[in-house]
């Protein structure tokens, strides 16, 4: 019988960088949680390390960048394969489409890498797989989903085989993201009256997330409930036209207290701000299993949403939450008004959302699957176990996606 593993295996996480967003938060959290006596995590950043890249780095992860220094440079497969060799790497991880989807898996399969997986955490634009990624299937033992409506776009939309196609769904904090009473303070520091409902975005400032459609629902509730206040928490490239589009509606003043809407950028508070709102919403094109829905319902928030994606899987209808076709800003306002009305309702559909996060994405449930899903695959490559304890946790074990 082959010895088990003496050490803690080796795993690469490949990114292009690591900004503030969802995906990326997402990561951090795993690294910072997988079990040290099994696995020792690493993360490449493509290109910059970004914000969330430095935090781990300063947290003594080993964080490695700028590898690529635009799209067409060649030189990042000699590089990442050198880097696989030198670090011992043996399990690689993609996170996301793209770039890193393709060269972190060749790279890896160059390297003599026994474990390739790729995790996504989307469909469709702007991360589709590509011709090009779907090519390096048969090189790739895992495509990680984050749902189970979300493996199955990938085994029918994007072809990969059903059995490769496992299912990991995403995890917050449910210990950080808490339903305690932050609002005073928050409404404080935003100088918003004590009795005025809140209601919040978070969301990166991108095109997919479809700002545009929160800011015309606050529009309509902002006519009917003129004392309505609403949070975009989040920064990126569409700031200026999501601040044009708000100040076009009436919603933005020059001043904050005469603007209905605050744009608050990237916040180290988020768990505080969530807990401090009355709803959230999600006006998103498309989602495969969006985080900031997730820690909105462990805050005891209740939330509105686009029906896209696999949000029908958090947001219960009218248990948890609503959801309303994508587009249609009245649908959006009127769920947003209900709640905002009756407050005990949204307080009963608020807790139901948290109990239903601690049950089916925690951070546990994601990270022991992660574990699970490597120490599997590994042992199925090399035929040695991992080193250290027996896994921690004891959800079930995730299975290949063969209903498709």
């Amino acid at each position: 019988m082959t010895p088990p593993l003496t050490t803690p295996l080796p795993v690469l996480f490949v990114q292009t960088s690591m900004p503030v967003g969802g995906a990326e938060t997402l990561l951090v959290n795993l690294v910072r949680r997988l079990d040290r006596d099994r696995f020792a995590p690493e993360v490449v950043c493509l290109k910059e390390r970004g914000p969330l890249g430095e935090r781990l780095a300063q947290e003594g992860v080993p964080v490695h960048a700028g590898l690529l220094a635009g799209k067409h440079d060649l030189r990042v497969l000699p590089r990442l394969v050198a880097l696989m060799r030198r670090r011992r790497i043996g399990a690689v991880v993609t996170v996301g489409a793209g770039d890193k989807m393709f060269w972190g898996r060749l790279a890896a399969r160059l390297a003599g890498v026994p474990v390739v997986a790729a995790a996504l955490h989307s469909t469709g634009w702007p991360d589709g797989v590509g011709r090009l990624n779907r090519l390096l299937t048969p090189i790739t033992d895992a495509v990680i989903a984050v749902a189970d409506s979300h493996g199955r776009f990938l085994a029918e939309h994007e072809r990969f085989p059903a059995q490769k196609v496992r299912v990991i769904p995403n995890g917050v904090d449910t210990e950080r993201f808490v339903p305690t009473d932050y609002s005073s303070a928050v409404r404080e520091q935003l100088g918003v009256g004590p009795t005025a409902p809140l209601v919040g975005i978070l969301a990166a400032l991108r095109p997919e997330k479809n700002h545009s459609l929160f800011l015309r629902a606050a529009a309509r509730v902002s006519a009917a409930a003129p004392e309505t206040r609403f949070l975009v928490i989040g920064d990126g490239p569409e700031r200026p036209k999501i601040e044009g589009e708000a100040r076009r509606l009436g919603l933005l003043g020059d001043t904050p207290t005469a603007s209905a809407v605050r744009l608050l950028g990237s916040r180290d508070d988020v768990p505080a701000l969530l807990a401090s709102l009355d709803v959230l919403a999600l006006t998103s094109h498309n989602e495969a299993n969006p985080v900031s829905i997730l820690e909105a319902m462990s805050c005891g928030v209740p939330v509105v949403a686009t029906d896209v994606g696999s949000v029908r899987e958090s947001v219960v209808e009218g248990e948890t939450g609503f959801v309303v076709p994508p587009g249609d800003d009245a649908r959006l306002a009127a769920r947003i008004l209900a709640l905002v009305n009756e407050p005990h309702h949204a307080a009963d559909i608020g807790a139901a959302g948290r109990r239903r996060v601690k049950e089916r994405a925690s951070l546990d449930v994601m990270v022991g699957g992660y574990e699970r899903l490597l120490a599997e695959l590994y042992q199925q490559k090399t035929g040695r176990r991992l080193a250290g304890a027996a896994a921690r946790r004891d959800e079930p074990a995730e299975q290949p996606l063969l209903t498709c």
